[in-house]
């Protein structure tokens, strides 16, 4: 269910996308927007790794630096079926995690060490697990191919605006259209991309709890996080907040419902929990 809503909210982005183009400059314009999304999720999936964790301020460690974290993390790699994936220390107490790499073969997970102190070692393996399905799920390429589509859209909405302002193309467009494209467009484009994240959250919670066969572990582990990060939350810099919603729990403002709940990259940590203690093996 979880793959078929991501598809659907993926498809209808895209579409999106291949409509404000075709608004702009017809046939051609269709043409050009699918090219340009395509340029940069070929950039995205390629770097998005390197520069997410450049962001996040991560360093990558070796097994005698942290023999423990290595031992867990190699355990559900094995469990999970996948190569042993680099491990990156962030030195944060506000306690989190996340995961990159296009694929398997270059998958990395990266914790704070707020989490290590935390999280008792059965919480922390449910975290791993987690992070190690989002890998395996493949969710990169498709966080990759979402944020670029839907920053293609606002950027083309962008020009459309410039263009309106300018004059250009006033006889061939609707200015109603134009008006809507340029409010709306960007804004059903984030609540779409918001959607899709949330979707690979639910499944990564799912994948993870199906690996370790310990799903009470990772709802207690996000118990645990979000009183830690409402006692020790990340500071919101431009870079944390390029990658948060990387992260396994929003490294901010904990606050969900209402609108807040349409714009936030992470499902409630409450719905998240219920899903996971009703899962029985």
């Amino acid at each position: 269910m979880n793959f078929l809503k991501t598809t659907v909210l993926l498809a209808t982005l895209t579409g999106l996308l291949v409509a404000i183009g075709g608004l702009i400059g017809g046939t051609g314009g269709m043409i050009f927007a699918l090219i340009f999304a395509g340029v940069m999720n070929f950039t995205a999936y390629w770097f998005s790794d390197k520069m997410a964790l450049r962001m996040a301020g991560a360093h990558q460690i070796q097994e005698s630096d942290d023999p423990h974290l290595f031992a867990m993390v190699r355990e559900v790699a094995e469990l999970s079926r996948m190569p042993m994936p680099r491990v990156y220390i962030i030195q944060n107490d506000s306690p989190n995690a996340f995961a990159t790499g296009r694929d398997p073969k270059h998958g990395v997970v990266a914790v704070t060490t707020g989490i290590q102190r935390l999280l008792t070692d059965r919480e922390l393996r449910g975290v791993l697990g987690h992070e190690m399905g989002h890998v395996k799920n493949r969710d990169i390429l498709t966080s990759s191919i979402v944020a670029t589509v839907a920053g293609a859209i606002s950027m083309i909405a962008q020009m459309l605006m410039w263009s309106s302002l300018l004059g250009g193309r006033r006889d061939e467009q609707n200015p109603l259209v134009t008006l809507g494209v340029i409010l709306i467009a960007p804004i059903a484009a984030s609540m779409i991309q918001f959607g899709i994240s949330r979707q690979r959250e639910y499944a990564a919670d799912k994948t993870g709890a199906e690996v370790t066969r310990d799903p009470e572990a990772l709802a207690s582990a996000l118990e645990k996080l979000q009183r830690g990060v409402e006692m020790r939350p990340m500071q919101d810099t431009p870079a944390q907040e390029a990658v948060s919603a990387l992260y396994i729990v929003k490294p901010f403002s904990m606050r969900s419902g209402g609108m807040s709940k349409l714009f936030s990259t992470h499902p409630p940590l409450e719905e998240r929990i219920e899903r996971l203690r009703k899962m029985r093996f």
